[in-house]
């Protein structure tokens, strides 16, 4: 079980544990061909009888600290494709969403937009006091993406997730851990290792029970993402060609509040 898709590494972590590895570092920031990989990595999982539970890791100091507008998927987003096209990026998301076999994060460091809907991805998710999350799409001008208007209020509620959404806050690991972000929250050192022995403490069990429950509780969560990144992709889009869009990016980069104009 030793894989290479792109910038993901795929190794054996022992007991039906895989271990997929964004190999990005220090920021591991994301665009379309890293996500693509991803999908093509736990697709490939999906039909290895060796994997029970995949943990989802990143090297360097961050999980992933966003989207690489650099990338070609970002230059799409700055006027190579119409609002009817769809974005390219969602579509390998919503992939994602369609695996079969459970996953683990393990967040070290930050996890920030598009990355904060890449950690809450997974079915689980352990954790640092290190560790930050946001979902600072307002403070840029725009709104959220990678189905985050789905998942986050699935997973810790309308209201908690809208104020993350509105407020554009960055909150840390134990602040995380007790809105249920977080499931295991331990020593920075720790997460990656903790991350695998709690896949251990499940891939012991039936895999093909394993399979079935995940199915049940999951439910249509990929058709329902589908849906939110069609209606996240439109809204992305018209809102990036805004002059707040481009007052939000210059305002984070200089670490101060936008001046916005509604314009």
């Amino acid at each position: 079980m030793d894989q290479q898709f792109g910038d993901v590494h795929i190794s054996d972590a022992g007991d039906f544990v895989a271990l997929a590895e964004i190999q990005r570092g220090p920021n591991n920031f994301f665009d379309q061909d890293l996500i693509g990989n991803l999908a093509d990595a736990f697709e490939a999982l999906d039909e290895n009888p060796s994997c029970r539970v995949i943990v989802l890791a990143a090297e360097g100091k961050h999980f992933c600290a966003g989207a690489n507008f650099g990338s070609r998927e970002g230059q799409e987003e700055r006027g190579q494709r119409t609002a009817e096209d769809g974005n390219p990026l969602y579509r390998e998301a919503v992939r994602l969403f369609r695996n079969k076999k459970i996953v683990i994060a393990a967040v070290q460091g930050a996890a920030v937009g598009g990355g904060f809907g890449l950690a809450v991805m997974p079915d689980f998710r352990v954790a640092c006091p290190e560790a930050r999350f946001t979902a600072n799409f307002v403070k840029l001008g725009f709104t959220p993406g990678f189905g985050l208007t789905h998942t986050l209020p699935r997973l810790i509620g309308e209201r908690a997730a809208t104020d993350l959404f509105y407020t554009g806050k960055r909150i840390g690991g134990e602040e995380a851990h007790a809105l249920g972000i977080v499931d295991r929250l331990v020593p920075q050192a720790e997460v990656r290792q903790a991350a695998i022995s709690y896949a251990k403490e499940i891939a012991e069990n039936a895999p093909l029970a394993l399979i079935s429950l995940r199915k049940q509780i999951r439910g249509n969560i990929a058709d329902e993402v589908q849906k939110a990144t069609d209606i996240e992709g439109f809204e992305q889009w018209h809102l990036q060609r805004t002059s707040d869009h481009k007052e939000g990016v210059k305002a984070v980069a200089e670490r101060r509040p936008g001046n916005f104009t509604g314009s």
